[in-house]
């Protein structure tokens, strides 16, 4: 469960970072903050109708959909602001209120994937269950703090971590179209998707 817990918590965790990345330290934390309280209950309100949502392949390709629309976002966000080093200039953060909204758009894209697999690993035992999402929160508030920082410091980081989430976008949307019986995703890659 530890290990399905950091692996699926460092995509929330990346997308977190992105965005607060952008912002001075004091908004930073808030931004963090509100995407660890999306984070937890979005989390638990999937754990109660994951068995129920997973069965819907629209679910996937929306997530999907709406995470290549974060990721385009994001990258707007990152790298077209213009960085004012002066004193007695403020330097153009992107606007708290939205960005609070794609941490919680992407809390809601992110949580389902975690939560299958801490359903999944759980198999009925609800301590487990609570014990996966707690240590799933813990993560992905550790690992969000840790991207923002380095974020700020390396702008590759900022790349690497929108490829990762692309690459989940694009994994939701085959794995639903493969749901849907539009597209055949052979045997050996069914895993991936």
């Amino acid at each position: 469960m530890v290990v399905i817990n950091l692996v699926m918590a460092a995509d929330n965790a990346i997308i977190i970072g992105i965005i607060a990345a952008s912002f001075a330290p004091k908004h930073r934390n808030q931004i963090i903050m509100w995407g660890l309280f999306g984070a937890l209950v979005f989390r638990i309100i999937f754990a109660f109708f994951a068995s129920y949502l997973f069965g819907f392949a629209y679910v996937k390709i929306l997530g999907g959909i709406l995470l290549v629309w974060i990721v385009n976002d994001l990258r707007r966000d990152l790298f077209d602001t213009k960085k004012i080093k002066s004193p007695t200039k403020t330097s153009k953060e992107p606007s708290y209120v939205q960005s609070v909204y794609k941490v919680l758009f992407a809390d809601i894209t992110l949580s389902f994937d975690n939560v299958i697999g801490i359903v999944g690993v759980a198999k009925n035992n609800t301590n487990l269950l609570i014990f996966g999402l707690f240590l799933s929160f813990v993560f992905v508030g550790t690992l969000a703090r840790f991207f923002a920082e380095q974020i700020k410091k390396h702008q590759w980081f900022g790349y690497l971590g929108l490829g990762i989430i692309l690459i989940v976008a694009i994994q939701l949307i085959i794995g639903g179209l493969g749901d849907l019986g539009i597209l055949e995703i052979n045997q050996a890659f069914k895993k991936f998707f």
